[in-house]
């Protein structure tokens, strides 16, 4: 089990040496003189809690490099817990460290095993902070199993996921390249009985068809050249499990034949086998074809079609996700971020035009790649659009006078609320501040329906 990682801040060699040799069983401690290597160290290792003293080098016989490190180190990683270490003439310095953030202090001349018990406390409060963070993350409204959505697409598929998750029931799961079919499996497997069992993934489209069949169902030793070994196959593997089939449309016709019979008696043929074996395994699978029009020029069997669309998850485009794409864009921006090590906090409002203006034809994979590369090339704090290789949009009303601009306006909200307000004109002129008269005017002048 890894040691909880502790920093020691002070310009003092010999009480730093002493303090490492006293706390090294219990923690990995690492070691910082001045401001500068004390933030190279929280950047780099990221530890729970921090010892600081605050008299550091340039001024050590001040306390204002000190403050500068506790300043530094909160406002970028405000769980850390600083413990400032003091002497007891400088009361007044810890408690105003206290009030700008730091967690605790603790007097010199230091008694090891005293402040022991404060770093105990210090990394235990940790600790729960973090579980807390996870546990909120995971609740929240914004997350679900990992996936990211708040849009009412996404919410359907949410609680279809947590009816679905606890039968043993094969599931489908439908989508363009890059919706997330994955995840939505893992969500599933997660939630059900199953969840401590294996979760194995294949994808089908991705190894060639001679290969195939050997890593679905295994072989036996000697079954074809280069059969060296006995091999058990996925289903194997995912025993007690889930087996997660990527692009099951994919399928050959004879293998679509064995998956087929698998599902209807929970039996496992090895290549170059005699005997059938039983398997307890869960099948979702996943496709980004349309499989009813593969039934229809054959390339695909209707009677697994119906055997493994029990129930059926269509997963949405990103572009019919109404406010989630930047809720992923600032997610993605967030991880990449940290892993890189790259002070970029967010994105220009150019840039958030952007992103929600295009198109996003690889879904929420491509916009992960994008971002993803945007922060490591990024030279600035924020993403601007020329980071993210996307145009600037230009503004709608460019070209038009004054008249046309505002009719375009006009048309455009009397849309909106209307389609917000299902066609009701008294709802629509009240969200619009005008009368229903004036609303009939409108629409009859725009050419505008309530159909």
């Amino acid at each position: 089990m890894e040691k909880p990682k502790l920093l020691i801040v002070d310009d003092d060699e010999n009480l730093r040496t002493q303090m490492k040799w006293a706390l090294t069983g219990d923690y990995e401690v690492l070691l910082a003189e001045d401001r500068s290597t004390a933030l190279n160290a929280v950047e780099g290792e990221k530890p729970a809690v921090v010892t600081l003293d605050l008299g550091l080098p340039p001024k050590p016989a001040g306390v204002e490099e000190g403050f500068a490190a506790l300043a530094d180190i909160l406002a970028g990683y405000p769980q850390t817990k600083v413990i400032i270490i003091t002497g007891r003439g400088e009361k007044e310095h810890a408690l105003q460290a206290v009030g700008q953030g730091a967690y605790d202090f603790f007097y010199k001349p230091i008694e090891i095993e005293e402040l022991k018990v404060v770093l105990r406390r210090a990394f235990y409060v940790s600790q729960l902070e973090h579980e807390h963070r996870e546990a909120q993350r995971r609740l929240s409204g914004d997350s679900f199993e990992g996936i990211l959505g708040t849009s009412t697409k996404m919410q359907e598929v949410f609680t279809t996921i947590r009816k679905i998750a606890t039968t043993d029931v094969p599931v489908l799961i439908g989508g363009e390249s890059g919706t997330g079919k994955e995840l939505v499996a893992g969500a599933i497997h997660q939630l059900s009985p199953r969840k401590n069992a294996p979760f194995i993934v294949i994808n089908c489209g991705a190894i060639p068809e001679n290969l195939l069949e050997s890593e679905l169902f295994g072989h036996e030793k000697g079954a074809f050249t280069g059969a060296h070994i006995q091999r058990k196959g996925r289903f194997e593997l995912a025993d007690g499990g889930s087996l997660f089939l990527d692009e099951i449309g994919e399928l050959s016709l004879p293998l679509q034949v064995k998956l087929l019979r698998f599902l209807e008696d929970q039996v496992v043929e090895r290549i170059g086998g005699r005997k059938g074996i039983e398997v307890d395994v869960r099948i979702i699978a996943a496709t980004n074809r349309d499989l009813k029009r593969a039934m229809k020029d054959g390339s695909f069997r209707e009677d697994l079609y119906f055997r493994l669309s029990v129930v059926s998850i269509s997963l949405p485009p990103l572009r019919e996700r109404e406010g989630d794409i930047l809720l992923l864009a600032k997610s993605f921006l967030n991880r990449y971020a940290e892993e890189n090590r790259k002070k970029v906090t967010g994105f220009t409002r150019e840039a958030c035009a952007a992103i929600e203006r295009y198109e996003w034809s690889g879904n929420v994979r491509e916009l992960e790649n994008r971002i993803k590369r945007a922060v490591i090339m990024s030279e600035g704090i924020q993403l601007t659009p020329a980071d993210l290789e996307m145009e600037v949009p230009k503004p709608e009303y460019d070209g038009l006078t004054l008249k046309e601009a505002r009719e375009t306006l006009e048309k455009e909200l009397i849309k909106k609320a209307l389609f917000q307000n299902q066609g009701n004109i008294t709802k629509a002129s009240q969200e619009l501040g005008i009368s229903r008269p004036t609303l009939y005017d409108l629409m009859e002048r725009f050419g505008i329906s309530t159909g």
